[in-house]
């Protein structure tokens, strides 16, 4: 057995399903022992998309996803996406190859260092240097990858060592789990008398929130205290966002409607914050008191520095501090709950559409009608992102993938594709800009290869609309971002998907619905007007008063 099979036994051993990638010439002896294991080779048309399917993997799963390149413009090409992991805190393991390191006839020729590169953005990252150390680098990657805060992991594989003889005694190690700790009894005790004595307390659920299946305890806390709460972007849906209690989603750092109680509030009980993600809030000196309950301690920062912490197992701290608090205790004196009606005929004040071009909050409405809370929607990264963030009500934690810490484009459709493969009777739809979409629009061939059936919006308005609200918003003449765009229909056929333009508003709900009943690959071009940009989001909140004192 060689250092390639060796290490395809310990990615067995692992549980490992699929790897996502593009091979190389310094990846064949690898191949070559993944063509008979039980792993299935998913290979897409960019590593960066690779890159993207494994960091979503992970997050779907808690499990880390695993990806591969080869040397030198391969690896590069995982820069992002390992970054996207890195920051988003999704277990993974990149996979690259490399020149032999104990003797090369071929100079410097695209080498790089790449274990030099991959520092900073994973979580840990080794070149194997000899076959017998693949079965204890391997445990100690996948351990690395899932222990909190989750992330990426990466292991270079010279081609020598891949092809390197291991010893009778090179085996798998038997896999191990490591146990979170829980926070103390003491801890606990004291945050409860805190949050007891509050008049006015919130519940923050944030991303570190919504994984590890902590919204069962979240929902049970928030039905026994009657609190109320709000999330981040990427703790969206962790609790049911329908929930009588919930204010909404913070898609703004301030001056929305949500932070209204924000700022009533005497204590917030933020779970699961991690300060990469946009701030949902600014924290300021003597203002209201915080309390961090997460697997790690709080990153101090001039927005966000916690006067308490609850360090352990998020389901169990929550578990037990709802036990030490009163039931029906956290209402709060009313204002929440005048507040919410507030929010309700502001936010989601929206009807169906009349008109065209749809404006980003009759899109919202339109999905909302047309989904249900099993229907997953993976947004890349642009102007719409905020709107369904707002006004998008989500009622399961895997039913709205974002990103809101790198916040990266190109990450919609490969992470489509990753959620429709792990939940293949879930309909699924990426939600994409026109200047995202085209960062990794030919992953269209992968999933149509792959069999998948998947709908892609794309919203075009031919520029980057987020950009364009950020110069408004700064009084700023829009200059620079603008492009052109192919014919997305024929684009999309081109591939052998399904291509539909929607010229007229009552065509979106129709074709939309014909889309997740048909099987196949579609892609479904609209028209979208961010005029609403400036006149909610920004004319709007300037003129904005928190109504209830």
């Amino acid at each position: 057995m060689n250092g390639a099979e060796l290490l395809v036994r310990c990615l067995e051993n692992e549980g490992v399903e699929y790897i996502f990638g593009i091979p190389g010439e310094e990846n064949l002896a690898f191949l070559e022992a993944l063509r008979t294991s039980s792993i299935k080779l998913i290979l897409t048309r960019h590593e960066q998309a690779a890159g993207f399917m494994a960091a979503a993997y992970g997050r779907l799963t808690g499990k880390p996803g695993v990806c591969l390149a080869t040397l030198g413009p391969g690896a590069t090409n995982f820069v992002t996406s390992a970054a996207y992991a890195y920051l988003g805190g999704m277990p993974c393991l990149f996979i690259t190859g490399q020149k032999p390191i104990k003797s090369s006839k071929q100079g410097r020729f695209q080498i790089i260092n790449v274990v030099s590169m991959m520092a900073p953005i994973t979580k840990m990252t080794r070149q194997i240097v000899s076959a017998d150390s693949i079965a204890a680098l391997t445990r100690e990657a996948f351990r690395t990858a899932v222990q909190e805060k989750a992330g990426p992991v990466h292991l270079e594989l010279p081609e020598d060592i891949a092809a390197e003889p291991v010893s009778e005694a090179a085996r798998p190690f038997p896999v191990t789990e490591v146990p979170v700790p829980l926070a103390s009894d003491e801890a606990l005790r004291k945050v409860a008398a805190i949050i007891s004595e509050a008049k006015n307390p919130l519940l923050l659920i944030a991303a570190v929130a919504n994984r590890r299946q902590t919204g069962a305890a979240l929902q049970q806390f928030i039905d026994r205290t009657g609190i109320h709460f709000f999330s981040t972007q990427m703790g969206k849906g962790t609790a049911d966002e329908f929930h009588p209690r919930c204010l909404g989603t913070a898609a703004l750092s301030d001056h929305d409607y949500l932070h209204c109680a924000i700022g009533k509030a005497d204590v917030i009980i933020n779970v699961g914050h991690d300060v990469v993600e946009k701030p949902p809030f600014f924290m300021k000196r003597d203002g209201v008191r915080v309390i961090h309950i997460n697997y790690f301690s709080a990153v101090f920062d001039e927005v966000y520095f916690p006067q308490h912490e609850i360090i352990g197992d998020i389901a169990d701290s929550v578990s037990r501090l709802a036990g030490l608090i009163a039931p029906d205790s956290l209402a709060g004196d009313g204002y929440f709950s005048k507040l919410k009606k507030e929010i309700e005929k502001n936010v989601y004040r929206c009807t169906l559409p009349t008109t065209f071009p749809y404006t980003p909050q009759q899109l919202t409405k339109v999905l909302q009608e047309l989904t249900d809370k099993e229907t997953i929607l993976s947004l890349d990264n642009g102007m719409y992102k905020i709107w369904f963030a707002r006004n998008y009500k989500s009622a399961d934690p895997c039913s709205v993938l974002l990103d809101n810490a790198l916040a990266t484009m190109g990450a919609g459709l490969p992470v489509a594709i990753a959620a429709k493969m792990l939940f293949p009777q879930r309909k699924v739809i990426a939600v994409c800009g026109d200047g995202g979409f085209m960062m990794n629009s030919q992953e269209l061939e992968t999933a149509i290869r792959l069999k998948l059936d998947l709908t892609v919006l794309l919203l075009r308005d031919n520029g980057f609309g987020m950009i364009k609200w950020k110069q408004a918003g700064m009084n700023l003449p829009q200059f620079g971002l603008d492009f052109g765009n192919p014919d997305f229909v024929k684009y999309a056929e081109s591939y052998g998907a399904s291509g539909w333009r929607i010229s007229a508003e009552h065509q979106l709900p129709e074709t939309l619905d014909h889309c997740l009943n048909t099987p196949g690959v579609h892609l479904i071009e609209l028209p979208i007007d961010y005029a609403e940009n400036e006149s909610v989001l920004i004319e709007e909140l300037r003129r904005k008063t928190c109504l209830i004192g």
